[in-house]
């Protein structure tokens, strides 16, 4: 074990981030955070890191273990150049390399000397730090910082450039630069996707892969993780909970659990009412031996343990789009697009044929013109050459990363109203709150909210406007997990046309049917989603010139062994089924009998209960008082019927029992 978490806990303004979060990390262990925005993923870094102190709660890193720490948006204003600056983390091999030139000067000088002075020492620390300096990477100190800055994106041609005279993602790639070459045995990331396109992530993937120290990360990126990751800490509730796997693993566990605790809670609370209505019934009886029954009833109720309620998932936006009208199966026709800036060509001579019901992801590294192409398409931008055709009844809807969509002045309430002044302030509200805007939010400013409250209200006024083409640029920047699973299920039941820009491999895999790669001016088309096209680049035969025409083909069908064996496992699913249907149909039938019995039983109960006061009261008269023969007569069936409840209230009890039992039992 070489980090041990126990028992941290801190809170904020009152509020609980952090309560009792325990767990270890093993030599070589790649483990993610995960959580939704807010839920104190970041602050548990800050507190391993040692940047934040704990309210209470340790910990422990093992003896001599080095650990490092990149935080979201770091700051970086050095006056060094990148070079000189990533450099700078190799500053003990460097002290070493001169150290062996001023070791060599001295066996020179006392080798060429003819005084009789022991080389011995000299050649002794010599042999040892050529040694260090080898097993520790002395000689691959240029190749190896060449290869991280060129693996996080950056070009031979930034290596002179002033740290502080770069961009805030430039920063950030540059302090992940650094970090990963100290190599340090505790790697703690926040983030560090952030400001990577596709290729650099993938890149890093295989960086940390093969990285031999431990490394926690908190990401969005389900791909990523996946790929990663082979422990899972999420935090839910201030409480963190362990899950041995990657990413979609512990999505599936925890749904699993979720389902198991939901069920157990509403099993709990059943069985907590069916006791008190037992009790209340046992003391309407009002007799010694039902009152002795409901108070030991009682006795056990007290002792049942009591599940605590699931934490409702009242965090997740609503989210459905729903196109006004259909468009025709022809939605877009693009021929010929060209655009530069200045003596910078992004693309050239690119053609584009969408149909109805598309899902087109377009990919490429930064800059090379994906969000101006989106942008052309909308008609924000011109292009130099070609022309854009949309086909009938195409209404579009643009989703833009930088939410330029968006009045910054304008209140949230008021950016929906003013867009579709139609509806009632109840409408926007009930709208609002479905996109997590509740309260005081919806008088929130949209210059004050964070990105992605601005992309919230962005989808909102987005899914508001029932087009049938949307185009996407980055929608799952700054949102949450749950968000952008919200998200991907809302794009995949959509029945329009979506094209969209994404570095979220993940989404893309989930959404996508076809692909567009913007790679060398000019697009490559895949016909599947983001596994068929990793598998696609990969594939020697794969001929990228026939896919730039438009003709690449989807994946051949299975085999007829591959069909076979889907036909055989769809029977045992039906098979297996109908069998748990039929286990389900002799239950049902089971409690069905039990509940009638029950009830015959009750209706008997308060029908002789009811006859017994009718006796009561007759026998109360002053004529019937005064004669022997009817008073006779009404206590013998006022015995009759005492002697029938005492079987009545035995079997109801016993019905009872056995109708618990029931209820209780698995299937």
């Amino acid at each position: 074990m070489i980090l041990s978490v126990s028992n941290i806990s801190k809170t904020y303004d009152k509020k609980e981030v952090l309560r009792d979060v325990s767990f270890h990390i093993e030599e070589h262990e790649k483990c993610a955070v995960t959580g939704i925005n807010g839920a104190g993923k970041s602050t548990l870094l800050k507190i391993i890191a040692g940047v934040e102190e704990p309210d209470s709660g340790t910990v422990s890193i093992s003896r001599d273990k080095k650990l490092s720490y990149l935080e979201q948006n770091p700051s970086e204003n050095s006056e060094k150049t990148i070079y000189e600056e990533v450099l700078s983390t190799k500053s003990e091999l460097i002290n070493k390399e001169k150290r062996l030139r001023e070791l060599e000067e001295r066996i020179a000088e006392l080798s060429a000397s003819d005084r009789d002075e022991d080389l011995s020492p000299v050649l002794s620390e010599y042999e040892r730090l050529s040694f260090e300096f080898k097993e520790e990477g002395g000689y691959a100190i240029e190749s190896n910082i060449t290869g991280v800055l060129k693996g996080l994106g950056f070009d031979e041609s930034d290596f002179s450039k002033q740290v502080s005279t770069l961009s805030g993602g430039q920063k950030t790639r540059l302090a992940l630069s650094r970090l990963l070459l100290s190599k340090p045995d505790i790697l703690l990331l926040d983030e560090p996707t952030n400001h990577l396109d596709i290729s650099s992530v993938s890149w890093l993937e295989g960086f940390l892969k093969n990285y031999k120290g431990a490394v926690i990360i908190v990401s969005h990126d389900r791909y990523f993780l996946d790929r990663i990751v082979g422990k899972v800490i999420d935090i839910e509730n201030a409480r963190s909970r362990t899950y041995i796997g990657n990413y979609t693993d512990f999505s599936e566990k925890k749904a699993a659990l979720r389902k198991d605790m939901i069920k157990a809670y509403l099993n709990n609370q059943a069985e907590i009412k069916h006791q008190q209505e037992v009790i209340e019934k046992l003391r309407s009886f009002n007799r010694e031996k039902s009152i002795k029954r409901a108070e030991s009833r009682e006795k056990m109720l007290n002792k049942i343990e009591r599940v605590e309620k699931p934490l409702d998932i009242d965090d997740a936006m609503k989210l459905r789009f729903t196109p006004s009208v259909v468009s025709g199966n022809d939605v877009l026709s693009a021929q010929g697009l060209s655009k530069a800036y200045d003596s910078t060509v992004l693309f050239q001579s690119v053609s584009l044929d969408i149909k109805r019901g598309e899902k087109v992801a377009i990919i490429g590294q930064n800059g090379t013109g994906k969000t101006t192409l989106l942008k052309i398409i909308d008609g924000i931008l011109e292009p130099d050459t070609g022309t854009v055709k949309f086909g009938s009844k195409v209404e579009k809807g643009y989703y833009d990363q930088e939410h330029h969509v968006l009045d910054p002045e304008n209140t949230v309430f008021m950016e929906i109203s003013d867009e579709y002044p139609h509806m009632t302030n109840t409408e926007i509200r009930s709208l609002l709150a479905a996109f997590l805007f509740t309260g005081d939010d919806v008088f929130k400013q949209v210059k004050d909210l964070s990105g992605g409250e601005k992309g919230r209200l962005s989808l909102a006024k987005l899914m508001l406007s029932r087009s049938n083409l949307l185009l996407l640029d980055e929608p799952t920047n700054h949102l949450d997990i749950t968000s952008k699973e919200i998200l991907e299920e809302a794009i995949r039941n959509y029945e329009g046309t979506v094209i969209y820009v994404s570095h979220d491999r993940y989404f893309i895999n989930r959404t996508a049917t076809r692909i567009l790669e913007l790679s060398e001016r000019r697009f490559v088309n895949y016909l599947g989603n983001y596994d068929y096209y990793l598998e696609k680049k990969s594939d020697p035969f794969f001929d990228s010139d026939k896919a730039v025409s438009g003709e690449e083909t989807r994946p051949a069908k299975k085999t007829d062994e591959a069909v076979m064996a889907v036909k055989e496992y769809i029977n045992r699913e039906e098979n297996r089924s109908k069998l748990d249907w039929q286990q389900q149909k002799e239950r049902k039938a089971k409690l069905g009998k039990l509940k009638n019995e029950l009830k015959a039983c009750e209706k008997e109960i308060a029908s002789l209960e009811q006859r017994d006061f009718e006796i009561d009261d007759i026998m109360s008269h002053p004529e019937v008082a005064t004669n022997s023969a009817k008073l006779n007569e009404l206590t013998v069936e006022k015995d009759k019927l005492k002697e029938r409840l005492e079987e009545l209230y035995q079997s109801w009890e016993d019905i009872s029992v056995r109708l618990d039992e029931a209820e209780n039992e698995e299937f």
